[in-house]
């Protein structure tokens, strides 16, 4: 505002002054034509008339000057406009000049007739136009002023109004802490950038929620999967040293804890990998992997200890070049991800067998698990990727639901996809999807 109106008054100022000195070049050129284009007498007394006239300049001045400087006509009775010979100069230059001596607008021209040239001095004092530009002065300081007082009164409430919202933000987030991460920010219209930051918080706080409340579940279910086999191992010594007993029951004995032992170790290597993956998320490996050679070493492994297992791996078509069958990743972890699959798809099928087949799809390695088993409903199917959750068929078998869990985050730390298709009584198919070099 401030700068708008140093620039209106500056403008007016120069408007003044060229509209002013455009006066005086006429004033200077009718004069010297009224003088040079009659007799002597009557140029005098027109000149007499015109001096009294209502329409002439404040003080005006005129002094019409020849080739030897010599004074041709003058109304500056009193002599108030100074002669200098350099500005007399530059007019006969052909420059246009203007200047300023005391209160007087001064200007010069030339003046041509047929036999000579004179240099038309002109000066008057605009007083009318300084008295315009006071006023001008005046207005804009007082428009300024209040226009000021106005931004600055609709500046703060304009800036309350568009911070409101913050505040809203900032007073309800600090209501939410970790017994209260059910509650939500509000998000007004939900399209402006208060509406779009308090959408992206509810939704950073939602995913809080849910990883406390994974968290919680995985506490309290992996505490009661501990606690199982050592209740049982405690259990089973008390009852052991009750009374002495033969070497056979001693055994006997000793093989049931060994289980256990052997059981809680399964469980805390399995609850110390999914803590480990969980915690990494995606990695940029940097070891190449054949994920058949995977495959037939988890096959090997597996066999080991569960003869009655058939694990049969085939090759379809589209794997062309041993080139597409490489990834990028961890060996361990990779292996830990399919032996998980072979051994719950032997484990839940009453023949023990599984399918699995090899394919490649632009630049994607899939690798397809199929068994004849007890299948998944579709509710299960929603949760199966839950630490801890077990269908409701798998009561009667042994295990801690922690395999797919497991897989479906190693997976995703090698940034490839799980899928699971089932149907209770037919089977299941398990689809890994692992980007190729």
């Amino acid at each position: 505002m401030i700068i708008a109106s140093i620039a209106i008054y500056f403008s007016s100022a120069k408007f003044r002054e060229d509209a002013f000195h455009n006066r005086l070049r006429t004033k200077a050129i009718s004069t010297a034509t009224l003088l040079f284009s009659t007799n002597k007498e009557d140029a005098d007394r027109v000149l007499k008339n015109e001096k009294n006239a209502m329409g002439n300049l404040q003080n005006e001045k005129i002094i019409i000057i020849n080739y030897n400087n010599d004074v041709v006509y003058s109304s500056d009775e009193n002599g108030e406009i100074k002669i200098n010979n350099s500005v007399l100069e530059q007019i006969r230059l052909g420059y246009k000049v203007t200047y300023k001596q005391a209160s007087f607008d001064v200007i010069g021209t030339l003046f041509f007739t047929t036999y000579d040239r004179f240099v038309v001095l002109a000066a008057a004092n605009d007083i009318e136009g300084f008295l315009h530009l006071e006023k001008l002065e005046f207005i804009l300081i007082v428009v300024c002023l209040i226009s000021l007082l106005l931004f600055y009164i609709a500046g703060w409430y304009y800036s309350g109004r568009a911070l409101r919202p913050i505040s809203a933000v900032v007073n309800k987030v600090e209501d939410i802490s970790i017994t209260s991460l059910n509650l939500r920010v509000f998000e007004g219209n939900g399209t402006d950038e208060i509406g779009r930051l308090a959408k992206t918080f509810n939704k950073m706080l939602e995913r809080l929620e849910t990883s406390f409340a994974m968290q919680k579940n995985f506490i309290a279910n992996a505490s009661h999967e501990l606690r199982t086999p050592l209740t049982s191992i405690n259990g089973q010594l008390e009852v052991l040293m009750m009374k002495d007993r033969s070497g056979t029951e001693y055994k006997a004995a000793l093989e049931s804890v060994l289980d256990d032992i052997k059981s809680l170790i399964d469980l805390s290597n399995r609850l110390l990998l999914i803590a480990r993956t969980s915690a990494e998320g995606p990695v940029h490996f940097n070891k190449k992997i054949r994920i058949d050679e995977i495959l037939w070493q988890a096959q090997e492994e597996i066999m080991k200890f569960n003869n009655d297992y058939r694990i049969n791996i085939s090759i379809d078509n589209s794997l062309t070049d041993s080139d597409q069958m490489i990834v990028v990743g961890d060996e361990s972890l990779l292996k830990v991800a399919v032996s998980n699959i072979i051994d719950n798809a032997c484990k839940y099928s009453p023949n023990h067998t599984v399918d699995i087949k090899l394919c490649h799809v632009e630049k994607i390695i899939e690798v397809v698990f199929e068994d004849k088993g007890i299948g998944i409903s579709k509710e299960d199917l929603q949760k199966i990727f839950e630490p801890f959750y077990r269908g409701a068929n798998t009561i009667s078998i042994s295990g801690t639901g922690i395999g797919l869990p497991l897989v479906n985050q190693i997976i995703k730390n090698h940034n490839g996809t799980v899928k699971i298709s089932s149907e209770i009584g037919k089977g299941t198919v398990v689809n890994i999807m692992l980007p190729t070099v």
